[in-house]
């Protein structure tokens, strides 16, 4: 079976996985916000005024994993059996480290819940400092490890779950 976002006739279908079996799964996905060193030190201490920028993005970007598929046209909606997001105050980078894991039993990957976790973490991080610094960048936003499933595991390095 060929795996393919196009039917016979060219048009758009999600992927029909009926056939695959049921697999435990997991991917991790890591991203950065990068900012002044002063906007960093704000995070740290806690000091915005809209509150607690880390454990907002951390739930904002578990939030996101489950809307993945009401974001990402011909995404699979999953049942997560598990999602984290991690947050790291990085003061010699003047960064915020994110490291999201999805983990589900299912017949499809969850690359795309950790990619999206993290990424709406970091805009989440972006959002809540903008007025105090509009020079941040979010970068990186890369997948560093994923098991489970017929393609077998793929590792970056660094893809500790």
């Amino acid at each position: 079976m060929a795996l393919t976002h196009f039917d016979d006739q060219g048009n758009a279908v999600m992927v029909d996985v009926s056939d695959k079996a049921e697999t435990a799964r997991v991917a991790v996905a890591r991203g950065r916000v990068t900012a002044a060193p002063e906007t960093v030190a704000l995070i740290r201490d806690r000091g915005l005024g809209k509150g607690d920028v880390l454990s907002v993005a951390q739930l904002a970007g578990i939030m996101g994993a489950k809307r993945t598929a009401d974001l990402i046209p011909l995404c699979h909606p999953l049942a997560l059996t598990k999602v984290t997001v991690d947050l790291a105050v990085d003061e010699a980078a003047a960064a915020v480290a994110i490291t999201a894991t999805c983990r589900v039993t299912g017949r499809t990957g969850v690359e795309m819940e950790a990619l999206t976790a993290v990424s709406v973490a970091a805009l989440t991080v972006y959002d809540m400092c903008k007025a105090v610094d509009r020079g941040m960048r979010i970068t990186d936003i890369h997948l560093v490890h994923k098991a489970g499933g017929r393609s077998g595991p793929f590792d970056v390095g660094g893809g500790d779950e």
